[in-house]
């Protein structure tokens, strides 16, 4: 298992007093600041995934729990409407985020904003995010938009618009807490349902149609 590079700027510290409290010989103390920042670590985990699911099938890009599926209008993907699949992360679930599917990137659009409660439905729209959308090989776009929560002080995203990725692949991190939304085609099945519990380049939320059948 590897760990996010953005965990070093929050563990550090709580190493540094560990040491320093030991040295003054504080060993109950330098041991709390161990497990302390132990367990932030743990939040920043990136375990290896792999997922065998043929290409038609759009995988999970974060862990969690899912609280809504429903349809929209979102200009920022293209005309007309999209399933979007919203996903909220507590603080114990892996932060990291992976593409949904394979593609190249044509969105990559951070937007700054405040920090109400991911689980609040205005959370999209009023909060801290960053929207990636990767272009399918048959033109298909599907969005992902990673949105800070309450806890969450900043959105991170990889990917830059002209990149090439593949499903699966570390797309970005959300520190502490959050949502994410993943918008895909009107047409395609929605795998998952509300209480559903997924993991990221794991689970699988929706599949494109077969060759042939009408696609957005």
């Amino acid at each position: 298992m590897t760990f996010a590079k953005e965990a070093w700027p929050f563990v550090l510290p709580f190493a540094a007093l560990a040491v320093l409290l030991f040295a003054l010989k504080h060993p109950g103390y330098g041991a709390a600041a161990l497990v302390v920042g132990f367990l932030v670590l743990l939040f920043f985990r990136n375990p290896t995934r792999r997922f065998d699911g043929g290409p038609e099938l759009i995988v999970a890009p974060g862990d969690g729990v899912i609280t809504r599926v429903d349809v929209i209008e979102d200009p920022e993907i293209g005309p007309g409407r999209v399933q979007r699949i919203v996903t909220f992360l507590n603080v114990f679930n892996i932060h990291v985020q992976r593409a949904p599917t394979a593609g190249v990137v044509t969105v990559a659009r951070y937007t700054p904003g405040r920090k109400v409660a991911a689980y609040r439905e205005d959370a999209g729209d009023v909060n801290e995010k960053q929207l990636t959308v990767f272009r399918r090989a048959n033109g298909d776009l599907v969005g992902v938009r990673q949105i800070a929560g309450l806890l969450a002080r900043r959105v991170v995203g990889y990917l830059k618009e002209g990149d090439t990725v593949q499903r699966g692949e570390l797309m970005g991190v959300i520190k502490f807490g959050s949502r994410v939304d993943v918008l895909v085609p009107e047409s395609y099945q929605v795998l998952v349902r509300k209480g559903d519990r997924v993991h990221d380049g794991l689970t699988a939320l929706a599949a494109a149609p077969a060759a042939g059948e009408a696609s957005r």
